[in-house]
């Protein structure tokens, strides 16, 4: 089932959400400028050169990144940017919202199980010598999800650390153990959502990686 599917959206519409997505990114840069405010214009100006690897992986390495994986890529980081931003009413989401965190941690977190998954099963159908059973599979992009994961709150937390010893503002929050643990909880779940039902959206995808992979093998 593909995205368009499950949004009853025509593939016209995911575009149009896509570019819209994309234009509110840029004008997150500028405010993140113009108020100087470091950790919107760093993760707006991320989340806005994101917008782009669809379609560089499509023109450059003959990736097919149709509309809905390309709506996708750039929900998950114009949430997340969203995210840092305060809005009237609501006030910054990442810290009003109880919700925000858990929502763009499994969005993101399904990206990068797709990645996993997409590499891992055009491996498996390049070479003869490799198999990796449904069950392997999901434990496989479980694990890989996870480890990504726990590499971010390193990170996170790192970050967090030395902006807080520089006495600066930090582009990425660490709020404590209880906060890692339900990042990795929703990262799972993203995991287990791309594991159990994302592998129809990511059959063009897997077939152009093995073409690729059979290519440097030729």
């Amino acid at each position: 089932m593909k995205i368009r599917d499950v949004l009853h959206i025509s593939t016209r519409r995911q575009r149009q959400t896509t570019r819209v997505m994309q234009v509110l990114l840029g004008v997150m840069v500028v405010v993140g400028l113009v108020t100087r405010n470091g950790g919107v214009f760093v993760n707006a100006s991320v989340g806005f050169a994101v917008t782009f690897l669809p379609a560089t992986l499509e023109r450059d390495h003959g990736i097919p990144m149709d509309a809905g994986l390309t709506l996708w890529i750039t929900s998950a980081v114009f949430l997340h940017a969203l995210g840092t931003i305060a809005l009237p009413v609501v006030g910054t989401p990442y810290t009003s919202v109880w919700w925000w965190d858990h929502l763009t941690h499994a969005l993101s977190a399904s990206i990068v199980a797709a990645t996993g998954y997409s590499t891992a099963r055009a491996f498996d159908l390049h070479s003869d010598s490799v198999h990796l059973p449904p069950r392997f599979m999901f434990v496989f992009i479980l694990t890989f999800t996870l480890a990504f994961g726990v590499f971010w709150e390193v990170i996170e937390f790192l970050i967090s650390l030395t902006a807080a010893r520089l006495g600066v503002g930090s582009v990425l929050t660490q709020y404590g153990l209880g906060d890692t643990m339900l990042d990795l909880l929703f990262d799972t779940a993203g995991a287990v959502v791309v594991a159990t039902w994302g592998s129809p959206q990511l059959t063009d995808v897997v077939s152009a990686l093995t073409t690729r992979f059979d290519r440097t093998r030729a």
